[in-house]
């Protein structure tokens, strides 16, 4: 095993543990990449939970989730799940990007496109279109 490996094993057991689907863990060029299917939003929070447990600010580079959350297709209702405070909704895929609509805790938007694992294109009711963080996303 490698010392990456040993590093993020808590985050493999994770994805193995929540049963992610094609789980695929690789060493490429002094980063750990982790890819697979999850069934439910549940499971794919269950990684990103464990990544948080070792890096709260998700800011390390030497890893990479890649998690899918499977049978999601546009069209599907996603509520918003923030701590306490409105989801943004993006022009781009990034936390740099215009904010173009927000979506308030609870309420619900549609996704139009998984994009990444991290962000997904969804239009709110009044038909803001853009990009929310998935972290925040339930289906």
């Amino acid at each position: 095993m490698s010392t990456l490996q040993d590093k993020y094993s808590s985050v493999v057991s994770a994805a193995q543990n929540a049963e992610v689907s094609n789980l695929q863990v690789q060493e490429q060029d002094g980063i750990l990449y982790i890819s697979g299917h999850a069934s439910n939003t549940a499971a794919k929070d269950a990684v990103w939970n464990a990544l948080g447990a070792i890096d709260s600010s998700y800011s390390a580079s030497d890893i990479n989730i890649d998690v899918q959350v499977a049978g999601l297709s546009a069209g599907a209702t996603l509520t918003i799940a923030t701590e306490d405070s409105n989801l943004n909704i993006r022009q781009e895929p990034s936390t740099d990007a215009a904010v173009v609509g927000k979506a308030t805790k609870g309420s619900t938007v549609t996704l139009v496109e998984q994009t990444s694992d991290d962000w997904w294109k969804v239009k709110t009711a009044d038909g803001s279109e853009g990009y929310a963080y998935s972290r925040y996303l339930r289906a």
